[in-house]
């Protein structure tokens, strides 16, 4: 088949978990045979036309921030229907509102819509983009062939607020295999095992500001728990830069707590390889892959108590109240008073990850629903 995924920035992935998501689900069934084609925007990739297989075409877009996913959809949508696809892959609420467009230029083909995170809960939206997400999000649960949701929480906020049947195939990851350079991290002033890790865009919802207020009041109140300990947080600005000077106002002069911005390759690899444990203390998520990548370095996982960062860690992490500072801070003490506990938790962790979120079982579940569709859709539409 010849399939177009839309929606995402591009890839190679930088940031965010929708481009990490159409990277690996790419290069998988490319692996597999089928032609992929991921639409990118100019401003997102470098110039990369086959990244592992997959074909890279960049369409153009109107770079702000209410306007870039939606014209950048749009632009895709064109040139995808002249290259003839099979199967229109949209990712996310917000392109979805443009799900009807692939089944007037091209009939034949079928689309497919990945439900990927209530997007309109996300702090940085006025009321009219809210408004805009909340009809994408009945559009991507209405028009679509199928409908896929990355968590079995957004597969029952479809049927509950939708009746909508969707299809849950969840976020993957990899196993990493190779040992990763601790001189990687001097750079930031970080050492092996001796900082918490929070990966994440820059983005309020994603609550970075929270974990610095609980790791400041944390060393006062704990110095000998925190002792020779830092925080780092991994990632960059999603056209979000007001926020990101509050973070820098938040950490000025404070070498214990580094804001390294994005990182990839083996520097990402880096982090995640020699951290203490990860902290995930966001307010809003599909199926977090940072959540799913830190547990998959064997890393105890903090997050917070939403249903969707429960899927993974209620069983294999820790969980502390959402929005609360004084849990939040409780959580971290308890990890840092016992290291042979959080190893303990990490070890089962990577072992769970490795059994049902790997990207080749993902793969393989998402070609069959794009066979199930091209060839019998009305079961299709009964069994999603």
């Amino acid at each position: 088949m010849k399939i177009a995924m839309i929606g995402q920035k591009g890839i190679p992935a930088r940031s965010g978990g929708i481009e990490r998501h159409v990277e690996e689900l790419s290069a998988e069934l490319s692996a597999r045979g089928h032609d992929v084609l991921v639409f990118c925007r100019s401003w997102y990739t470098w110039p990369v036309r086959d990244h592992r297989g997959v074909r890279c075409i960049k369409t153009g877009s109107i770079a702000t921030k209410h306007l870039d996913a939606i014209t950048h959809t749009f632009t895709s949508i064109l040139r995808a229907s002249k290259e003839q696809v099979d199967v229109f892959h949209i990712h996310g609420v917000g392109p979805a509102l443009l799900s009807w467009l692939p089944r007037l230029l091209r009939p034949r083909a079928k689309v497919i819509v990945t439900f990927h995170c209530i997007d309109r809960h996300h702090q940085k939206w006025n009321w009219i983009a809210r408004a805009m997400l909340y009809i994408g999000e009945l559009m991507a649960c209405t028009i679509p062939n199928a409908t896929i949701t990355v968590s079995k929480t957004l597969e029952t906020y479809c049927r509950l607020s939708y009746t909508a049947n969707t299809k849950c195939i969840p976020n993957g990851t990899q196993i990493p295999l190779t040992d990763a350079d601790p001189a990687r991290l001097t750079p930031f002033g970080l050492e092996p095992n001796k900082y918490l890790m929070m990966c994440a865009r820059l983005v309020r919802h994603k609550g970075a500001h929270l974990l610095i207020e609980a790791w400041k009041q944390l060393r006062i109140e704990a110095p000998e728990l925190t002792h020779g300990m830092k925080l780092a947080i991994v990632g960059g600005s999603a056209f979000t830069d007001e926020y990101v000077k509050e973070l820098r106002l938040m950490t000025q002069n404070d070498p214990d707590i580094i804001l390294t911005g994005n990182q990839t390759g083996e520097t990402l690899h880096a982090l995640f390889s020699h951290a203490y444990a990860n902290v995930h203390p966001s307010e809003s998520e599909g199926l977090p892959i940072a959540v799913l990548e830190a547990m998959s370095y064997g890393k105890c996982v903090l997050s917070s108590d939403i249903p969707e960062n429960l899927e993974l860690t209620k069983a294999h992490g820790r969980s502390f109240v959402r929005g609360d500072v004084n849990d939040l801070k409780r959580e971290m003490a308890n990890l840092l008073a016992d290291p042979d506990k959080v190893i303990e938790i990490g070890r089962e962790a990577r072992t769970h990850i490795a059994k049902h979120y790997d990207w080749k079982d993902i793969a393989e579940t998402t070609e069959y629903l794009y066979e199930l569709v091209h060839l019998r859709p009305t079961v299709a539409e009964r069994l999603t």
